[in-house]
């Protein structure tokens, strides 16, 4: 079955996600049509909650090959970084967002079931914080003022029409 991306309000992207205690065969099968659907959409990174799963799981490739993590967790963080990301769960929407320019970050790969950790600058880093962000139910437009937030969220029901 193919996945769908769930976008901004759906409930799912606003809760915690689980620990994984098993990397299992769906979970291999989920991280391989997560990292198709990020390319599908052009995305440098994407998180279980925006399929509608709510586990620790993220997927990201931002040119140096794919990566899919299981319980991923920043366990260093360095510096400060303005970068403006966008959000497949949130199209047409864009926030300077404020993160730590490096990170080091450890999970388990999906595919080879071994803990990895990766260091991590600039974009790569905004990557990794974005869809950990996911994991904790955190999105971009809450780096926005809440009156930007209001905004937005009036232009999505009015391009759907419940206004």
């Amino acid at each position: 079955m193919a996945l769908k991306l769930y976008i901004y309000p759906h409930p799912v992207l606003r809760k915690k996600s689980k620990k994984i205690e098993v990397i299992d065969k769906r979970i291999e099968d989920l991280a391989r049509q997560m990292l198709d659907l990020m390319y599908k959409h052009d995305g440098i990174g994407l998180a279980a909650p925006q399929v509608g799963e709510s586990i620790r799981l993220i997927v990201l490739d931002i040119g140096k090959g794919p990566i899919a993590l299981a319980n991923p967790e920043i366990v260093k963080k360095k510096g400060v970084s303005l970068i403006s990301e966008g959000c497949l769960s949130l199209p047409g929407l864009t926030v300077l967002v404020k993160r730590a320019f490096f990170v080091k970050v450890k999970g388990i790969d999906v595919f080879s079931k071994q803990e990895k950790e990766y260091k991590a600058s600039g974009l790569f880093a905004h990557d990794f914080q974005h869809e950990i962000d996911h994991l904790n139910g955190v999105l971009i437009i809450d780096y926005l003022p809440w009156w930007k937030r209001i905004k937005y969220f009036l232009s999505l029901k009015k391009k759907s029409n419940l206004l």
